[in-house]
């Protein structure tokens, strides 16, 4: 074999070695830079994903549903991994409903309602049942992957996000506005597992 097709075979085996490593190292932290979750409805029926990718400091959210009632739904980052129909809140047993189990809102600051960390913008559903949203997330993925991992919730109505002018609440919004943005009942649930 002469010199030259020595050095091409040589530099052809180095360009492949390369590119294997390339892609160990790129899998690796894919993992560790991004989740994904499906949302389950009550019955346990699949409705729709989301996957959360963290680069440069920033966290692109991506939403992808089907089978809802058209119109907004409040869209949040709830406390705990766990999306059980017909469960109990973790801070009060005796209130039972679909998903409670997966807590209240991701509030690590103890904020009013509409500046949670868990707080994301409406889902709006198209008449055909669809939607799909994208934006950037108020949260890292740390904060979703904590001891107990975190859920992403669904409502069946529009979040207020605890705005209520004061003609029509004189007294200021009540406990539900300010914890929940009367955002309803919990339609569909995804599990975020711990990190």
């Amino acid at each position: 074999m002469s010199r030259r097709a020595t050095a091409a075979t040589l530099a052809a085996c180095g360009l492949l070695t390369l590119a294997a490593c390339g892609e160990g190292a790129d899998s690796g932290s894919n993992d560790r830079n991004e989740v994904s979750a499906k949302f389950i409805d009550p019955d346990g029926k699949k409705v729709g994903t989301v996957e959360i990718e963290e680069d440069d400091g920033a966290t692109q959210v991506n939403v992808r549903v089907s089978g809802l009632s058209a119109g907004y739904h409040g869209f949040h980052v709830h406390t705990t991994g766990k999306c059980e129909a017909d469960s109990a809140a973790p801070d009060d047993p005796s209130k039972t409903g679909d998903f409670l189990s997966a807590g209240g809102h991701l509030n690590p600051d103890d904020s009013a309602h509409g500046e949670h960390l868990g707080d994301l913008p409406s889902l709006l559903v198209n008449e055909d049942g669809t939607a799909d949203l994208e934006f950037t997330g108020p949260f890292t993925l740390d904060d979703l992957r904590d001891a107990d991992g975190s859920a992403v919730m669904i409502h069946a109505g529009s979040d207020n996000y605890a705005n209520v002018p004061e003609r029509y609440a004189p007294e200021g919004p009540d406990e539900d506005t300010t914890k929940t943005g009367d955002a309803g009942d919990r339609i569909a649930c995804g599990v975020i597992d711990a990190g």
